[in-house]
C-alpha cells in the first residue's frame, strides 16, 4: 500500500510497540504531530514545556520499563535542546530512539531558517544516527534504528528527517513487517566452556571474593542470576550507582554503593578481596579513584557485552565479552556452594563503622530517604538531580529491585530528574514516584512542574534546600579552603507562590514531623506534590574518598 511519510513514521511506532512518545512540535515536525493526532487511540503524546524535559522523560521512561523510550523535536533548536538528553542517555545506555525534523533537502546545506547539523552533533553521543532524504528508506531506517536501540550495549539512536520526505504528497511502497520487541542478543563470538570453567575455578576457591555490579547487570535483566550466585557462594557484593537495585540491599550479603562516595565495607572489600568479579561495569572514575591502587591484591574477572570496555579503564586477569546473563546462567553449575564465615565477619565489622552517619532528631536527608522507604514499603520509583542530593538518595533508600532508580550517572545531568519523573510515572500510572533535588538543580528545569500538573501525575518533587549548590560547596569547603565563588544561591524564589501557580500540592518542612505528615500526605493523596526540606547548609555527603586517593583513604567528617 502507498503511504506518505508521516504514515509510514506512525507505522513503524506502532510496530516497534511504541505506546508512548515525548515531545514538543514545530514546523518541520508538523506533518508528524498531524499523524500522530489521527493515531492518538494508539500513540499519547505528552507535551513537555520544553524539549530537554521530553528527552529525559523518554530515558525514564525507558530506564524503568527497559522498552525504548522515544522523544520527537522540531528542526533547529528544538534538535538541539535534545543534545543533553542523549548525550545523558548514551553515558548511562539507555535505549533511546530521537527523531528529529529539518529543512526540506533542497534546503540542507544553506543556512536555512532552524537548520542544524543535528547528525553532526550527535554523531559522538549516538550508538548511531541517520538522516533519510529518500522516502523508499524511511521505513528500514526506523525498524533498524530501534534494532540498533535496544540490542547488545543499549544506548541512543537518532533520526533526523527532512520536511518534505513528511509531505503527505510524498507517498512510497509500504509494507508491514512483525517486529519482536524483545532485546536483540548482540551476536558476540562464542566464549569457550572452558574460560567459564576456569573462572568458576577461581570463585570455588577464593578466599575472600567480592562481586562489583553495575548497570550492565540490569540492562540483561541478570538480577535474579546475580543473587542466586551471591547467595549461593556467601559472596559480599556491592554496586555501583547505576547498578543500584541489582542486587537486593537487604541481602545481609549487601555492602551498598562503592567509589568516591561508597560505604566503608564496600571500599574496604576491594581493597582485601583476593578475586574481584566485576560485572556489567566500566570501572568509571568515580569508582577507581587511584586506578594503581584499585584491586591491586585480587584478580580481577571482567564480564561486559562491551568489547570496547575490557581493559580501558583498568587491567584485568580474566576478561569475558559476553552478556552478563548468559555468563551467569553457564557459570551458575560449576559452582560449589560454600560458606564464607572468615570473610563475612571481617566485612560485617568493615559494615559497623559509620553507621551513626545523619543520625539526628533533626531533619536530616538520611530521614528523607528512610522515611519515604517507610510511608510506601520501599515499593516505589526514586528519580533524582545531581548533587549531594542524588548520592544521599543512593545511600539511604534500600533498592531490593532493579529499575527502581533513575539516576544521571555518567554525564551527571543536573536538571535530569524532573523529566524523568515524568517517563518513569507515564510508564509506572499505578505507582509513587519521588524526585529527589537540590535547590540548585530544580532550578534547571522547574518548568517541567507544569507537564506534572497538566497530566495530573502523582510526582513528588522534594527539595533538600540548603540555598547552595551543596556539592560544589562541600568541594570547596574540602580542597578550596572554603573560597564559596558563585555557589551561594540567592533565596528570592518563593517556593510556595511557585507551587501554586504550576497548580501543585506543597508542603515546606523544617523539622522531622513535618516531613513525615508530608510525605504520608502525599502518598495517601496520589496528587502532584512538591516539598520544600529545609538543610543545614553545610550538610554533606559521607563517605568520601579525595580524587586521586586509594579508595580506602576514607574520609569521615
Amino acid at each position: 500500500m502507498k503511504l506518505n511519510g508521516s504514515q509510514i513514521i506512525v507505522k513503524c511506532l506502532i510496530e516497534q510497540g511504541v505506546d508512548v512518545i515525548f515531545g514538543y512540535p514545530g514546523g518541520a515536525v508538523l506533518n508528524i504531530y498531524d499523524e500522530l493526532y489521527k493515531n492518538q487511540d494508539k500513540i499519547r503524546h505528552i507535551l513537555t514545556s520544553h524539549e530537554q524535559g521530553a528527552s529525559h522523560a523518554a530515558d525514564g521512561y525507558a530506564r524503568s520499563t527497559g522498552k525504548v523510550g522515544v522523544v520527537l523535536a522540531t528542526s533547529g533548536p528544538g534538535a538541539t535542546n535534545l543534545v543533553t538528553g542523549i548525550a545523558t542517555a548514551y553515558m548511562d545506555s539507555v535505549p533511546m530512539v530521537a527523531i528529529t525534523g529539518n529543512v526540506g533537502v533542497s534546503s540542507l546545506g544553506k543556512d536555512s531558517f532552524q537548520e542544524v547539523d543535528i547528525t553532526g552533533i550527535t554523531m559522538p553521543i549516538t550508538k548511531h544516527n541517520y538522516i533519510v532524504k529518500d522516502i523508499n528508506k524511511l521505513a528500514e531506517t526506523f525498524r533498524e534504528a530501534f534494532a540498533i536501540a535496544r540490542s547488545g550495549r543499549p544506548g541512543p539512536v537518532l533520526i533526523d528527517i527532512p520536511k518534505n520526505i513528511t509531505d503527505p504528497k510524498c507517498t512510497c511502497e509500504y509494507e508491514p513487517v512483525e517486529i519482536d520487541t524483545k532485546v536483540i542478543a548482540k551476536k558476540l563470538p562464542k566464549v569457550s566452556e572452558d574460560k567459564i570453567k576456569e573462572v568458576a575455578e577461581l570463585i570455588n576457591n577464593a578466599k575472600r571474593p567480592f562481586i562489583f555490579a553495575g548497570g550492565g547487570i540490569i540492562r540483561a535483566n541478570a538480577s535474579k542470576e546475580l543473587n542466586e550466585l551471591a547467595t549461593m557462594m556467601d559472596i559480599p557484593t556491592c554496586t555501583s550507582l547505576m547498578g543500584l537495585g541489582a542486587f537486593d540491599q537487604t541481602n545481609k550479603l549487601s555492602t551498598g554503593l562503592v567509589g568516591m562516595h561508597g560505604t566503608v565495607a564496600s571500599n574496604k572489600c576491594i581493597v582485601e578481596c583476593d578475586l574481584l568479579l566485576a560485572l556489567g561495569v566500566r570501572f568509571s572514575d568515580r569508582v577507581l579513584s587511584n586506578r594503581k591502587h584499585f584491586a591491586e591484591n585480587a584478580k580481577i574477572v571482567q564480564v561486559d557485552i562491551d568489547l570496547a570496555e575490557i581493559d580501558k579503564n583498568i587491567p584485568t586477569d580474566y576478561s569475558l565479552v559476553m552478556d552478563a546473563k548468559e555468563f551467569l546462567d553457564r557459570l551458575l553449575p560449576y559452582l560449589r556452594p560454600k560458606k564464607n564465615p572468615i570473610w563475612l565477619a571481617l566485612v560485617d565489622s568493615w559494615k559497623n563503622i559509620f553507621t551513626e552517619n545523619q543520625m539526628s532528631s533533626t531533619l536530616k536527608p538520611r530521614f528523607f530517604m528512610e522515611e519515604i522507604q517507610r510511608a510506601t514499603n520501599g515499593d516505589c520509583y526514586i528519580c533524582t538531580e545531581v548533587g549531594q542530593h542524588q548520592l544521599w538518595a543512593a545511600q539511604y533508600f534500600k533498592y531490593t529491585k532493579p529499575n527502581r532508580l533513575m539516576s544521571s550517572g555518567g554525564l551527571g545531568t543536573m536538571g535530569y530528574g524532573m523529566g524523568a519523573s515524568i517517563g518513569t510515572q507515564i510508564a509506572h500510572p499505578e505507582a509513587m514516584v519521588f524526585n529527589i533535588a537540590g535547590d540548585g538543580s530544580f532550578r534547571m528545569n522547574l518548568n517541567e512542574l507544569l507537564t506534572i500538573s497538566k497530566y495530573n501525575l502523582p510526582v513528588c518533587v522534594v527539595v533538600a534546600n540548603n540555598q547552595v549548590l551543596g556539592m560544589v560547596r562541600q568541594w570547596q569547603t574540602a580542597f578550596y579552603e572554603k573560597r564559596y565563588s558563585q555557589t551561594i544561591l540567592d533565596t528570592v524564589l518563593d517556593y510556595e507562590a511557585l507551587a501554586k501557580a504550576m497548580g501543585v500540592a506543597y508542603y515546606e518542612c523544617f523539622t522531622r514531623d513535618d516531613y513525615s505528615k508530608a510525605i504520608e500526605e502525599t502518598v495517601k493523596l496520589r496528587r502532584p506534590t512538591l516539598i520544600n526540606a529545609h538543610v543545614e547548609i553545610d550538610e554533606k555527603v559521607l563517605p568520601m574518598v579525595a580524587p586521586g586517593h586509594q579508595i580506602d583513604d576514607i574520609m569521615l567528617k
